[in-house]
């Protein structure tokens, strides 16, 4: 699978799934229904859970360490939170710091530019900033994208296969790595959708692929 990224803060943990969230969905959205929201983060998934959000919630703060969104995520997203009179975008800022006793109850951010911190109410903080791959024990061994996932199917390269001496006449099928028999599903894949539901989806299909390999 993969790890979450998460905010180097000491006492992060002390809030996961108590105001601090990796993913919005219905669930989330009714905790923090009426209330303001953070969304850190400027990729698209960060874009989907602010619009997301906003739906329910009183105000959603995104918040950025870069200067914009231009550079990380799709325009249709960028027209969406700009358009939106219930999403405010916090460039150059960070989280600096959580407190609560038991849920999260106030969040600090800091602007990067000046220094300058401000102290918020706010009790749900959704962090969106992507996810690293638990595949460092398969490089060398297994063709890795740029970013550690696992490339599968018609993501291989004619080098991934040279780099195995793939010895099949077929090509790999769809979930299959360079190494013939290995196949990898779910968030390690590259490619994949990160969703739970599209992980179960794989795992059923590779298994199909399995026998077939069985049957070779």
């Amino acid at each position: 699978g993969a790890r979450y990224r998460r905010l180097p803060l000491d006492n992060l943990a002390r809030y996961e799934g108590s105001g601090i969230y990796y993913g919005a969905t219905n669930v989330e959205a009714q905790w923090c229904g009426g209330e303001e929201v953070i969304v850190v983060g400027g990729v698209n998934s960060a874009g989907q859970a602010a619009v997301f959000l906003s739906e329910s919630c009183r105000h959603v703060h995104v918040l950025v360490r870069s200067e914009g969104l231009a550079d990380t995520m799709s325009r249709y997203l960028i027209r969406r939170i700009e358009d939106s009179l219930k999403i405010t975008l916090h460039p150059f800022t960070e989280v600096d710091a959580l407190s609560g006793e038991g849920h999260l109850e106030s969040v600090r951010w800091r602007d990067n530019r000046t220094g300058k911190t401000e102290t918020h109410n706010i009790r749900h903080v959704f962090l969106m900033l992507g996810a690293d791959p638990n595949s460092g024990w398969l490089d060398g061994c297994i063709a890795l994208d740029d970013n550690g996932f696992i490339k599968t199917g018609g993501d291989l390269k004619p080098d991934d296969l040279r780099d195995t001496q793939w010895p099949l006449a077929r090509t790999p099928f769809l979930l299959e790595t360079n190494l013939p028999g290995v196949f990898a599903v779910g968030d390690v894949r590259s490619a994949n959708v990160k969703r739970v539901a599209a992980a179960v989806g794989e795992g059923s299909i590779s298994i199909h692929l399995v026998h077939r390999v069985l049957a070779e």
